[in-house]
């Protein structure tokens, strides 16, 4: 919408927050203005923007965020003063009376906790803020979409309509905002998922739970054969591990009294209680304690490609990104004190060298510190936390530190990999764990022949395969690089009479391993190219007389270049050298 001058010089993370509340809040008032009688939910930032969610007659059309925009556009140029109020209880249960989601939100609210609104106009919103001075400071807005969303993202309670939005400090930051959203949209996973015939979700198997088709089963077994192999040459032994376990498992590594809400319900077996696996954890650990471990046979590295179920909220499920059933590249590290820094390093190594292997060349670190409630000692804490700095330090990476925001069982590195169009992905998590040495009673003999507690390290270097598979389809646009490329190479005959040829040019191929499909349909020579093309395959090699006369090859690829024509074998002994470099450049879409 119309932009206006800054109330920033130089915008921050606060200035946003209160940009992006104050505008929430314009779009529920003019919402309300349009529709009287709307009820309110709730209308929260979120990164790059906010969004409100409200029970109306009928969803929301593009045609109704037009109008609002412009009702939104007449109460920003009124100027109004944000104003807040703490209130009594019983005053915001009045003043709250036709808001029946507000209302439950403040009878949620603990009897000594303030209650606060915010006005502008005639507008008041039960809010903690913060907020810009007056509405007249938002400098330029757009809303983006709208969506359903269950009221607290519980399927038992009311459908609302959800409608997005961004906001930012000049109309330039907010074209160059959009821009980089319609080219996410154009590499969203779920649509080149689609395209490419990769994976699927169907109702009747059930939300959050993937369908991998052959071509997606395809990259996806070369990501997991490439992770094996790499563990195997890094000192790591792979374990296969049950996808249920009694619930005196789960008793004992706590899960049973913290972590229920996200387990699925329980099945009864023989008499016994049994319970989908959240986590690999205690299954690790049960191998650990197979043996009585000396000092001497630390470290142990257990790893394994181990598929998890959470019950996620459906209105949180989003493609790959945020299943109920996925697989982590899970492992746990058992080792001493003295063994704590050099292990560090060497999951970080890993970690970077797997970035640089798909491609990504731009991540962030975090390192998360002891919060006010934890296990464990503070020296074991001090010395984890001291390990993990220190570690990233002699890679001379920079990184942040989350005070205090750490997991009540141990200290952690987070890292994000960011895209081809500059988004963050959490992917990596390195996090040492007080808490299961101690429930299961973990130990070695040390030098001295004392019993000792081993540190355990979790470690997760893609995060889960289903999350990174969609990361790496938006990074490249769908065109991976030749390594991971389902079809590496299309042949396409000109005539049948070429069929000879190109058979025995697809077995050569085939013997050096390299995935390659012939079109042999009834279709025009540039139809095939070009959905070879849309198919993202990365070559097409057109074969008529004269390349059958020369012993040649032509050659296109994926993105519209032509090859100089060139014998058989040296286009062979060529993709053979460039699927062992392996890694790629992102590319634009």
């Amino acid at each position: 919408m119309t932009p206006k001058s800054s109330t920033s010089e130089f915008p921050t993370a606060d200035y946003y927050d209160r940009l992006r509340h104050s505008v929430a809040h314009i779009m529920a008032d003019a919402v309300l203005q349009r529709y009287p009688g709307t009820k309110l939910g709730v209308g929260p930032t979120i990164e790059n923007g906010f969004y409100y969610d409200f029970q109306v007659d009928n969803p929301f059309t593009p045609d109704d965020l037009i109008e609002i925009e412009k009702s939104m556009q007449k109460i920003i140029d009124l100027d109004l003063v944000f104003e807040s109020r703490a209130v009594p209880r019983s005053e915001a249960i009045s003043l709250l009376q036709d808001q029946p989601f507000k209302k439950e939100i403040v009878n949620d609210l603990d009897q000594e906790e303030e209650i606060t609104f915010y006005r502008h106009g005639k507008f008041d919103d039960l809010c903690e803020g913060p907020h810009l001075q007056s509405t007249g400071q938002v400098p330029s807005f757009k809303l983006l979409s709208t969506a359903g969303a269950y009221w607290r993202g519980d399927e038992q309670r009311p459908m609302l309509q959800r409608i997005y939005g961004t906001a930012w400090e000049s109309s330039d930051q907010l074209d160059s905002y959009l821009q980089n959203l319609e080219e996410a949209q154009k590499r969203d996973h779920r649509k080149l998922g689609r395209q490419l015939d990769l994976f699927s979700v169907q109702d009747e198997t059930g939300p959050g739970l993937i369908l991998w088709h052959p071509k997606g089963a395809r990259i996806r077994t070369i990501i997991e054969d490439y992770m094996r192999q790499e563990h195997y040459s890094r000192g790591y032994e792979l374990v296969y591990t049950p996808h249920v376990g009694k619930a005196k498992l789960w008793e004992t590594s706590g899960h049973l009294d913290y972590y229920r809400e996200l387990m699925y319900a329980s099945m009864n077996i023989e008499g016994q209680e049994y319970f989908l696996k959240p986590m690999n954890c205690p299954f690790h650990i049960m191998v650990y304690e197979t043996s009585k471990r000396s000092y001497r046979d630390l470290p142990i590295r257990l790893a394994e490609l181990g598929t998890v179920y959470r019950y996620e909220r459906t209105g949180v499920l989003h493609g790959l990104m945020r299943v109920r059933g996925f697989t982590q590249d899970d492992a746990h590290i058992f080792c001493r004190p003295d063994q704590i820094h050099e292990e560090i390093i060497k999951v970080l190594s890993f970690t970077f060298d797997l970035f640089k292997t798909f491609g990504f060349n731009e991540f962030d670190l975090m390192v998360s510190t002891r919060p006010k409630k934890f296990v464990g000692s503070v020296e074991n804490w001090d010395l984890a936390t001291e390990s993990l700095k220190t570690a990233i330090e002699e890679f001379q990476i920079p990184y942040g530190i989350d005070e205090g925001g750490g997991a009540f069982y141990g200290p952690k590195i987070d890292i994000q990999i960011r895209d081809a169009i500059g988004r963050s992905w959490q992917c990596t998590t390195v996090q040492f764990d007080f808490n299961l040495p101690d429930r299961f009673d973990l130990s070695y003999v040390g030098s001295d022949g004392q019993t000792h507690r081993p540190y355990m390290v979790h470690r997760a270097l893609l995060g889960s395969v289903e999350r990174f598979f969609g990361v790496l389809l938006e990074h490249y646009a769908g065109s991976l690089p030749l390594w991971l490329a389902p079809t590496q190479v299309v042949i396409i005959p000109i005539a049948d009479r070429h069929l000879e040829y190109v058979e025995k040019l697809a077995d050569d191929l085939g013997k050096a391993l390299i995935r390659t499909h012939i079109d042999q349909r009834n279709e025009r020579m540039n139809l095939k190219i070009r959905e070879a093309q849309a198919q993202k395959v990365p070559y097409m090699l057109i074969i008529g007389d004269k390349e059958i006369e020369s012993n040649t090859v032509s050659i296109r690829q994926r993105d519209g270049a032509q090859l100089d024509p060139m014998p058989s074998e040296e286009f062979l002994s060529r993709v053979v050298a460039e699927i062992a470099l392996r890694g790629g450049n992102a590319t634009e879409s």
